[in-house]
C-alpha cells in the first residue's frame, strides 16, 4: 500500500507540491519519458502506486484519473539518439526537468520531489530526492504511471512504423524476443545503439545500462 508520508509532511508548508519519475530507463529502444504532476493537497486517487506494479488496465484508469483530479501535468520526451549522444541518466534527468518546465508553463510548482538517486540539474524550483519516492509520495507515484501509460502509448506507434520488431508487446525493454527481433532484422532507427545487445549488432561503444 502507498505511505504518503513525503506529501503530508510537504502540504503542511507548501499547496503546490510536484511529483517527477520517468519510465523507460532501462529500455534498448524508444524514448526515455519524464512526467511532473501537481495534485490538489489531501487528494484522495485509490490504487494509485509505482507504475510497474499495476497491470496496463489499471495503469490506465488511473492515468484517467489522475489527469481529471491533476492541478497540472507536464511530460518531457528524450529520444533514443540523445540518449546515445550522452547517456541515459542524463538524458533521463533532461527528460524530467523537461516535464517540470512543461508543466510550469501552467502551474509553477513550489517544491518538487523526484524519484531516484540524484537531483535534476539546473532546476529553478526548490527540489528533493527520495529512492523509491514512488512508495512514499502519491505525486511521484502518479508521474511514474502518466510516464509509463504515455511511453507504452509511443512504443505502440512505433509498431506501426517499424513492423517485426514487435514494440506494441516488450515496449523496447530487453526481453528474449526483443532480443531475437535484433538478431534478426538489425537495428531500427529508434534503438539505442550503445546499450547491450544493440551495441552487438554494429562497432560502437556500449554504455552499461544503470536503472536505479
Amino acid at each position: 500500500m502507498l505511505q504518503l508520508n513525503l506529501d503530508l509532511k510537504a502540504w503542511r508548508k507548501v499547496r503546490l507540491l510536484c511529483g517527477v519519475d520517468e519510465a523507460g530507463r532501462g529500455a534498448l529502444a524508444g524514448p526515455v519519458v519524464g512526467a511532473a504532476v501537481v495534485l490538489p493537497p489531501g487528494v484522495e486517487i485509490a490504487g494509485v502506486c509505482d507504475s510497474k506494479k499495476l497491470t496496463p488496465c489499471r495503469r490506465q484508469e488511473l492515468f484517467s484519473n489522475i489527469l481529471t483530479k491533476a492541478l497540472g501535468v507536464g511530460v518531457g520526451f528524450i529520444p533514443a539518439q540523445e540518449i546515445d549522444e550522452t547517456d541515459i541518466l542524463t538524458a533521463a534527468l533532461k527528460a524530467m526537468r523537461r516535464a517540470c518546465e512543461r508543466l510550469a508553463l501552467r502551474v509553477e510548482p513550489e517544491l518538487v520531489f523526484v524519484d531516484g538517486n540524484q537531483k535534476i540539474p539546473d532546476l529553478p524550483w526548490p527540489q528533493e530526492h527520495f529512492p523509491q519516492a514512488d512508495a512514499q509520495s502519491l505525486s511521484v507515484a502518479a508521474a511514474s504511471i502518466v510516464a509509463k501509460v504515455l511511453r507504452d502509448r509511443y512504443m505502440r506507434q512505433l509498431d506501426a512504423s517499424y513492423p517485426g520488431y514487435e514494440f506494441s508487446r516488450h515496449k523496447g525493454y530487453p526481453t528474449r524476443e526483443h532480443v531475437d527481433c535484433l538478431r534478426r532484422l538489425g537495428l531500427s532507427p529508434v534503438h539505442r545503439r550503445t546499450f547491450r545487445p544493440c551495441a552487438e549488432c554494429g562497432n560502437v561503444e556500449v554504455h552499461d545500462i544503470h536503472i536505479t
